[in-house]
């Protein structure tokens, strides 16, 4: 299979178009403070700051680079050291900008291609049913043959599940994220306001106008700014915190991909996975950790990491918006046990065979994978363990993951 779209140059207005400008344009206006202009490798303006920014073109530019490419350059009047800071930090983003949309067209390609290549083979299968009735024996080897081919083509599969719940994830964050930052914006618009009336009361004291002042001072009714201003920064100052500790979990969980063994505490392991459903909208529903002191084990964090989430992401489907999750952790019988519970809707006895079979998904059409659970398993498995469920219909389930204290991968 070939991705030849992914061979093409990186341009500079490609990857704006996926950047909101006001909120960059902004963005840059603050970090640089002086007039500034945005050109990609031509030497074509892409972006420039609100005000006059002619004078930006005659100061000398910081090249901007994504995946060792240079693909623009900034140019501004302010200082050196802080044109060079910009730079670093819009390089990030664009980078971010990139790779988000090579991810976003491989997971479609691999997802549409490997889906087709399956249709082709299911009509295959079907038409040889029909040439090969009367040759039963023949038509059994074609059909395992068949299987086998449809097997290797679900492995290829597995890596979508990981993507789809990555996705899940950021969509969760960056909510969370805009309800901060939206009322950090308006926090700071009422201090412009407040700012105002300040200057406007100062002003006029300057002047000697001291009706005038007192007149402003009563109608802008300072002593209440003035008594509120010291809230509306802390409450800021709370939503920026908010902001770090979201992205400081998200970043804790971003080496899902990096096959890395070491000894690792699985409570950490929890711990992140149920910082990250916790900074989601869950509705109501409560999160319950016990955690019981657990001796470190060899073994990946980041696809453990996975399992878990898959587990957690599980759980808050089947309690639909409502309801409780318990995540426990202990030694038994000589293995570490991981039960993720939940007071849902269950499963039914007919249905709990199939479970973990590749594809299948109780979830409506075009919302599941019908991965998650495979993967789950089979990553397990990997490290000699297994994974046990019980559940009863109209009560809720408990998956629990079983590791032993020495494992290989």
């Amino acid at each position: 299979m070939e991705f030849n779209q992914f061979d093409r140059d990186i341009t500079l207005e490609e990857l704006l178009r996926g950047i909101p400008s006001i909120k960059l344009r902004s963005a840059l206006d603050q970090s640089l403070g002086a007039s500034w202009s945005l050109q990609d490798r031509t030497g074509k303006t892409l972006l420039h700051s609100a005000s006059s920014h002619e004078d930006a073109l005659n100061a000398s530019g910081v090249p901007l680079e994504v995946e060792l490419e240079m693909i623009g350059q900034l140019h501004a009047t302010c200082p050196t050291e802080r044109r060079l800071s910009t730079a670093s930090w819009l390089e990030l983003l664009l980078t971010a900008a990139h790779r988000y949309c090579m991810v976003a067209d491989l997971h479609s390609e691999v997802v549409f291609t490997n889906y087709a290549e399956l249709q082709r083979e299911h009509l295959a299968l079907q038409e040889s049913e029909r040439r090969y009735h009367a040759l039963a024996d023949q038509l059994e080897k074609r059909v395992a043959e068949q299987v086998g081919v449809i097997e290797r083509s679900q492995r290829q599969l597995y890596q979508a599940e990981k993507l789809a719940s990555v996705g899940s994830l950021a969509a969760g964050m960056a909510h969370e994220i805009n309800n901060p930052i939206g009322f950090i914006r308006s926090n700071l618009c009422s201090a412009t306001d407040n700012f105002n009336s300040m200057q406007q009361v100062l002003t006029a004291f300057h002047c000697d106008a001291k009706l005038e002042a007192e007149r402003i001072w009563i109608s802008s009714n300072l002593d209440f700014i003035l008594e509120d201003f010291p809230v509306l920064l802390a409450e800021s100052v709370t939503g920026a915190d908010r902001i770090a500790r979201i992205v400081a979990n998200l970043k804790d969980y971003a080496n899902i991909d990096l096959a890395e063994i070491g000894l690792i505490d699985l409570n950490d392991s929890i711990r992140t996975v149920m910082n990250l459903v916790g900074d989601q909208p869950c509705g109501s529903i409560e999160l319950h950790v016990d955690l019981q002191s657990l001796p470190p084990i060899e073994c990946d964090k980041g696809r453990l990491n996975q399992v878990l989430l898959s587990l957690v992401q599980n759980a808050l489907q089947a309690l639909n918006g409502k309801g409780i999750i318990r995540v426990s952790s202990a030694v038994k019988n000589n293995q570490i046990e991981i039960a993720v519970s939940d007071n849902g809707c269950g499963i039914e006895p007919e249905t709990l065979g199939r479970i973990f079979d590749p594809f299948f998904t109780m979830r409506d059409v075009g919302k599941g994978t019908g991965l998650g659970l495979t993967v789950s398993q089979e990553i397990i498995t990997a490290f000699g363990g297994h994974i046990t469920v019980e559940s009863e219909l109209g009560t809720g389930s408990t998956f629990t993951v079983c590791l032993p204290l020495s494992m290989s991968s």
